[in-house]
């Protein structure tokens, strides 16, 4: 099994938790966008994740589901990707979880997640299919 990244970099030996996640879906194939992380109790620790202490505890927070069983689905919309993501992840293993998806002002939601102190939000409208961009707050 391969835990690939955008950059093409496999990730399997790394992150063994979301593997073992990932292989007790009943998929033949499967491709999520998520972002791999470590926590502290309910908050994310980016310490854990970027020196690499605690990689046997990284966990996949999923919020799209891009490819399943060989059937793409980045030309429906997200939330339709989201519905399967959330019906194929509902019984999931520890390794993996569902995100959810927050409606409202983007500028809003991220000035409460970094008065959170979270490093960001995953924005992405609701009626267009996928786009492999990624762009900085603010950008367009």
């Amino acid at each position: 099994m391969r835990l690939q990244t955008k950059q093409g970099y496999d990730y399997a030996e790394r992150y063994p938790l979301i593997v073992e996640a990932i292989a007790r879906l009943k998929v033949s194939s499967i491709v999520i966008d998520g972002e791999a992380m470590c926590f502290t109790g309910a908050m994310h620790d980016f310490d854990k994740l970027w020196n690499r202490t605690h990689d046997h505890e990284a966990k996949l927070r999923a919020f799209d589901l891009l490819e399943l069983d060989g059937v793409d689905y980045r030309s429906k919309p997200l939330t339709e990707r989201k519905k399967m993501l959330f019906k194929l992840l509902r019984r999931a293993w520890r390794g993996i979880e569902y995100v959810e998806h927050l409606e409202g002002d983007g500028s809003v939601i991220f000035e409460h997640a970094c008065k959170l102190g979270l490093e960001g939000i995953v924005c992405k409208r609701v009626d267009l299919p996928y786009a492999p961009v990624r762009r900085r707050a603010g950008s367009r």
